[in-house]
């Protein structure tokens, strides 16, 4: 792994950094905001390191015998992640894997895709992919898994072994917890947001009741020591954490569930349940509880 642990990606001639000048380690913008395009990597444990500019946290393994991404943003960020990854490999990837299908996590798999042997997700990611696409009109900006699995999928590449799993519906219906093995690195995608409010994606088949049991299971199949890679975080916030950091979003999500059949109890409706600032034992959380709709909904279907 180069040395350089928190370096900026070498890229004045885009000023970037003179545009926007520095901001905390692994910032991500508040729901609705755009933040300033400012590319970072850092390692997190043997071979295994992330990337962070505007959208998801995308993972890597780099090693002399491969190398292996997880998401590729936006299709403006993914050349500043290629860039960045020249001083640490001169290998094309052996894999791209797709954390799920939203645009921040896939966004740039067109333009990885030259230099990419295979991407993989879930059985579900193609299809959900292009019917968000033919709703945004962007299809002819698509790169698409080409491997795709309905439960578990494992390969070894090098002296590493990736594998993934789904766990069933949660953030939408179509995660998966990529693990490396011999790493002990777990990049979570979306299903984990470090204490900001995480947004659960219905029509995609999102369920909050299944998150609760997905975060629960993720933590039982992996060691104590595991170190987590999360898909967002608060403003300023880490962007890798442990077991700990899921079980607190398990709990939020509990709460959340305690809140809403409470309130469905009541007789309150969707409209007045959504006017809640924030999940009682949890308003330090950086914005509304995006979840909130669906637990609802979902809690109220038949």
């Amino acid at each position: 792994m180069h040395p350089n642990r928190r370096e900026f990606v070498a890229l004045s001639s885009l000023g970037l950094i003179a545009i926007f000048g520095p901001r905390p380690l692994f910032a991500q913008a508040p729901a609705g905001q755009q933040a300033p395009t400012v590319p970072q990597f850092a390692d997190v444990r043997r071979n295994v390191g992330v990337f962070t500019a505007r959208g998801g946290t995308m993972g890597y393994l780099v090693t002399p015998e491969a190398v292996v991404v997880v998401d590729s943003q936006f299709a403006d960020t993914a050349p500043l992640f290629l860039e960045g990854m020249k001083s640490r490999t001169t290998r094309k990837f052996d894999l791209l894997i797709n954390s799920h299908h939203h645009p921040d996590h896939t966004g740039g798999n067109k333009v990885l895709q030259p230099m990419v042997g295979k991407i993989v997700a879930h059985a579900n990611v193609p299809g959900l992919q292009r019917k968000q696409a033919a709703q945004q009109k962007s299809e002819n900006n698509q790169a698409y898994a080409d491997t795709t699995f309905e439960k578990d999928w494992k390969t070894t590449v090098g002296k590493e072994t990736v594998s993934a799993r789904h766990y069933g519906p949660a953030h939408t219906g179509g995660d998966i917890v990529i693990t490396f093995e011999n790493a002990n690195v777990v990049h979570m995608g979306d299903l984990m947001s470090y204490q900001r409010n995480p947004r659960a994606d219905r029509p995609a088949g999102a369920s909050i009741v299944g998150w609760v049991s997905v975060l629960e299971n993720t933590v039982k199949d992996h060691p104590a020591d595991t170190i987590y890679i999360f898909g967002h975080s608060r403003v300023g916030e880490r962007v890798t954490g442990s077991s700990k950091d899921l079980l607190e979003l398990r709990n939020y999500f509990t709460a959340m569930l305690d809140f809403t059949r409470k309130a469905i109890a009541a007789g309150q409706s969707e409209a007045e349940v959504m006017k809640t600032a924030a999940i009682p034992g949890f308003e330090s959380w950086e914005g509304t509880p995006a979840a909130l709709q669906a637990a609802y909904q979902e809690l109220t279907t038949k």
